[in-house]
C-alpha cells in the first residue's frame, strides 16, 4: 500500500473514532434469555446474530447484547426476566416458550420477541398471529403438532412396538397439551402410551429405568430445552437400555440417537434474530405479525439402527433429509 493511501486510511479511521466512541455509549441493548446453558446453545447463538446482522445489527459494532442462561433451571426465569426489566434493555429476545411466558409477566412496556414451539395464542403470549397486539410477537416453529408425526414415524420404524413411551418435562408449558394430542394418536394407531416426566438429571436415569420395567418397545422425546442440552446423555441412555427413540433435532441423532423429526431450531433463531433486529429499527412489536418456521428436518442414524437390529422402511429413507451413516 502506497504512504498516501495508508496516510489517508489512518486519517479516516481518527476521524471517525469520537463519532464511534458516541455511538457505543448509546448502543441499543439486547436482552437475550435462554433456559438452557450457552454450551448447549452455541449454535443457536450463532444463528440469532447471523439472523441480527441480516438486518444490519452486528454486536459491539452498532448493538450490545446481554445474556442470561437459567442452566436448566426454569425457576430462575422470573428473576432473569424481572433483572432485563431493571436493566432497561431495548428488547428482549425469548428463545423458548417458559422464557417467553416469564419476560410477558415482567413487563408491558419493554419489546419482546419470541420464539416457542407451540401455538402462542393458546399460551396467551398474543392476541392473534396477524395481529399480535401489546408488546410481544415472534416465530413459531411446529413443536406440540408433530408430535403426533413423530409417533406415527416412530410406529412406521418399530411397527412391532406396541406399548410406547412418552417422555415430558413436567415444568413445560406445552406438556399437557402435548400430552392429549399423543394420547389421541396413540389411540388412532392402537398402541398404549405411557407418559414418564423428568425435569432432574436423577429423573432421567428414574424414568429409563421405569421404561425398562415395563417392557416398552420404543419411546418418544418431549421437544423441552432441558432434554435439548443432554442430547448425549439422552442418546447413551437409548443405547444403554436398546430403546428405539425419536426425538425434535439433529443433535440427538449425531449423538447416536435414532432417528429425529421436526422443526428447525436453528432456522427458527435466525429468524428471532431478524424480528429483534426490525424491532431495533424502529418497528413495534404489534405491527409485526408472528412468523411461522416451516423448515423441517428429518434425520436417520443407520449406525443406530443396525445396533437395535432395525430397518427403516424406503419410503422413509428417501424422504430423510440425511442419513448418517
Amino acid at each position: 500500500m502506497r504512504r498516501r493511501d495508508l496516510l489517508s486510511l489512518l486519517g479516516g479511521t481518527a476521524g471517525l473514532r469520537p463519532h464511534v466512541a458516541r455511538t457505543q455509549e448509546k448502543l441499543p441493548v439486547i436482552g437475550y434469555i435462554n433456559a438452557a446453558s450457552l454450551p448447549d446453545s452455541a449454535d443457536l447463538v450463532t444463528a440469532f446474530k447471523q439472523g441480527l446482522g441480516e438486518t444490519g445489527f452486528v454486536e459491539g459494532a452498532n448493538v450490545t447484547i446481554e445474556y442470561r442462561w437459567a442452566e436448566d433451571h426454569y425457576d430462575r426465569l422470573p428473576a432473569l426476566a424481572a433483572e432485563m426489566v431493571t436493566r432497561q434493555v431495548t428488547v428482549i429476545a425469548a428463545t423458548s416458550t417458559p422464557v417467553a411466558l416469564a419476560a410477558k409477566s415482567a413487563t408491558e412496556m419493554i419489546p419482546i420477541v419470541f420464539t416457542v414451539g407451540g401455538d402462542p395464542v393458546n399460551l396467551g403470549l398474543v392476541a392473534s398471529l396477524s395481529r399480535p397486539a401489546g408488546n410481544i410477537t415472534g416465530v413459531t416453529r411446529y413443536n406440540v403438532e408433530l408430535g403426533p408425526k413423530r409417533l406415527e414415524l416412530l410406529h412406521e420404524f418399530v411397527p412391532g412396538a406396541r406399548r410406547i413411551g412418552l417422555l415430558v418435562n413436567p415444568w413445560n408449558p406445552n406438556t399437557e397439551v402435548l400430552l392429549r394430542t399423543m394420547q389421541a394418536a396413540a389411540r388412532i394407531l392402537g398402541v398404549e402410551l405411557h407418559p414418564f416426566q423428568a425435569g432432574t438429571d436423577s429423573e432421567l436415569e428414574a424414568a429409563f429405568n421405569s421404561l425398562e420395567e415395563l417392557k416398552l418397545g420404543a419411546l418418544v422425546i418431549a421437544n423441552d430445552p432441558f432434554f435439548n442440552g443432554r442430547s448425549d446423555r439422552l442418546a447413551e441412555l437409548t443405547r444403554r437400555h436398546s430403546v428405539p427413540a425419536i426425538y425434535q433435532y439433529r443433535r440427538f441423532v449425531e449423538a447416536g440417537g435414532l432417528v429425529s423429526y421436526g422443526a428447525s431450531n436453528t432456522a427458527s433463531h435466525r429468524q428471532l434474530g431478524a424480528y429483534v433486529g426490525r424491532i431495533l429499527a424502529g418497528k413495534k412489536p404489534a405491527d409485526l405479525p408472528v412468523e411461522r418456521s416451516t423448515k423441517l428436518d428429518l434425520f436417520i442414524n443407520m449406525k443406530a439402527a443396525n445396533a437395535l437390529g432395525l430397518s427403516p422402511p424406503q419410503s422413509m429413507l428417501a424422504r430423510a433429509d440425511e442419513v448418517i451413516e
